[in-house]
């Protein structure tokens, strides 16, 4: 790969970074539906309604009053989202294109401009469908998507393809597949807790309402699709469906805790001389602890918004670090 495309893709993928952690930051400030259309903001495409006159017109002819800080920080979301785009489909044409040895990946950049436009979809969906759990969930799931996506990109131009045993790889190549898909469902699991309010339904730890069982509503948690014209700002279940949406995600922790740190222990330990593996072991290990400290944080502390913020961040690169694990196990069995 050239090294254009390589310096466009790590800049976009640092750029998908900062959106993520600003979509994050967006939805723990309560700011999802600042502004109440989309793509403008009150009618606006550039800034928010500040004059009389424009503060008048809008709080007319739509629902929600301006709160100029909340609009503001929805249209910054906004904005580096759109330049995001951009970069994205500058990828993709050059993933069209023959690269030095003659290959063009459509299939990577069909992939990669697909994904960015349902992510835009999702985004609109947000706003027109009032914070909908199952689409804000599934936005959160898409950037985190849109990110590896850029990542296993970014990989492709470098030289990290370990030599190990090939049985070896092949064994945890597929012990990280089954590792990867348990940290994604749990990071499901988060963006479940968030869009439906329900971070602090447990406020002691590690006892949830000073029980090792509480009063949970298993039925109601758990409904994906609840018809259309809800507002679902703040919430709508009962504190016994929040709990058991709390309740659960600290039972997936656990369940990923576990995996992530038997993956680490036998990249760690069955690799030998492979300093790439090792290394990498060791970023996930430390990542794991941190974003367990986070999360523990979290209930302590009475949810700040800088380790909510800092929670998802820690998140979207614990996820990336598999994603690292995945793409060198991979290319060592394929230079075999």
């Amino acid at each position: 790969m050239s090294t254009t495309f390589r310096n466009i893709v790590l800049a976009t993928l640092l750029l998908t970074f900062v959106v993520v952690v600003l979509g994050a930051y967006v939805r723990l400030s309560d700011a999802g539906l600042g502004c109440p259309d989309w793509p403008g903001c009150y009618g606006h495409i550039i800034g928010v309604p500040d004059t009389d006159t424009e503060l008048a017109h809008a709080n007319t002819n739509f629902d929600r009053a301006v709160e100029a800080p909340k609009a503001w920080k929805e249209m910054i979301h906004r904005y580096f989202a759109g330049s995001l785009g951009l970069l994205i489909f500058v990828i993709s044409i050059f993933l069209f294109r023959k690269d030095k040895y003659g290959q063009r990946h459509v299939f990577a950049g069909v992939l990669l401009a697909s994904t960015l436009l349902f992510q835009a979809m999702l985004g609109m969906w947000t706003v027109t469908l009032q914070l909908k759990p199952l689409i804000v969930m599934g936005h959160l799931l898409g950037g985190f998507t849109l990110f590896n996506l850029i990542a296993w990109q970014f990989l492709r131009t470098t030289s990290w393809k370990p030599q190990i045993d090939l049985s070896l790889a092949k064994s945890l190549f597929n012990f990280g597949i089954v590792v990867m898909l348990i940290l994604i469902g749990q990071i499901a699991l988060g963006g479940w807790v968030s869009s439906n309010y329900a971070a602090l339904a447990c406020v002691d730890f590690p006892k949830c309402q000073q029980s090792w069982w509480p009063t949970m509503d298993f039925k109601d948690a758990f409904i994906l699709w609840r018809g259309l014209g809800v507002d679902y700002e703040f919430g709508v279940l009962d504190h016994p469906a929040r709990v058991a949406i709390h309740y659960v995600h600290r039972m997936g922790a656990v369940v990923a805790t576990l995996a992530i740190v038997i993956y680490a222990t036998r990249l760690w330990k069955y690799t030998d001389a492979q300093q790439l593996l090792k290394t990498n072991a060791m970023v996930i290990m430390g990542l794991l602890l941190l974003q367990v400290c986070l999360g523990i944080s979290n209930v302590v502390f009475k949810l700040p918004l800088a380790v909510a913020v800092l929670h998802n961040g820690v998140a979207l690169l614990l996820l990336f670090s598999i994603v690292v694990s995945v793409y060198m196990l991979i290319s060592a069995r394929t230079s075999h």
